[in-house]
Order: structure tokens, then sequence, then C-alpha cells
């Protein structure tokens, strides 16, 4: 499956357009990661849990996605758009929605 955010593919041609796909991922933060990641927040530097939590929830989201995608038929998603957002009391959980278009290129 190829997935771009662009609106077209250079050399493709859209066959068939199949509707909006759309996958998303929810992980919860727990208090060592946030403990940790306050002390990383005060003495600098990267907060090395949080980034592998945002891209294990990318990945799940957009593998939800192209799934989605592969039961229409689909062989392409263009126009990919993720979007994060922060859930719950004190920002306790992550939110990761992956949204595109499901099409056919020859």
């Amino acid at each position: 499956m190829l997935v771009v955010t662009t609106p077209n593919i250079e050399g493709k041609k859209v066959a068939r357009y199949l509707g909006i796909v759309t996958g998303e991922a929810i992980m919860g933060a727990n208090l060592f990661k946030d403990l940790f990641a306050s002390i990383t927040d005060v003495i600098g530097g990267r907060a090395a849990a949080y980034e592998r939590e945002l891209t294990k929830a990318k990945e799940i989201a957009v593998k939800e996605m192209e799934g989605r995608a592969a039961e229409l038929g689909a062989n392409a998603i263009l126009a990919v758009d993720l979007d994060y957002e922060v859930l719950g009391d004190k920002g306790s959980m992550l939110m990761v929605s992956a949204s595109g278009t499901a099409v056919v290129v020859q």
C-alpha cells in the first residue's frame, strides 16, 4: 500500500476514488513515563519514552487506515493527514488519528 501526504502520485493515474479512510490509536501514559518526562523537561533533553509512544501510536493509526483501505480494494492512500491530541485528566492519554483518501492507482 502506497501512503502519501500529497494529493497525487507522480507518474500514476487515479483510476478510482474509494472514499475517506481513517485509523486511530489512543495510548495511555503511565506514571513513571510522566515522572521521567517531567525530570527531562527540568534538566533538558528529549523525553525518549514519550517519543517511543508517539511513534508506536502513529504506526498503529496508519496501519489501521491501510487495513480499511485494503478492505475497499485500494492500492494507495492519498492526502494523508496525521493529527495528535492529548486526552484525559492532565493529559494522561495521547490520541493519534490518520485520515486520507483510498484510491486505486495505475
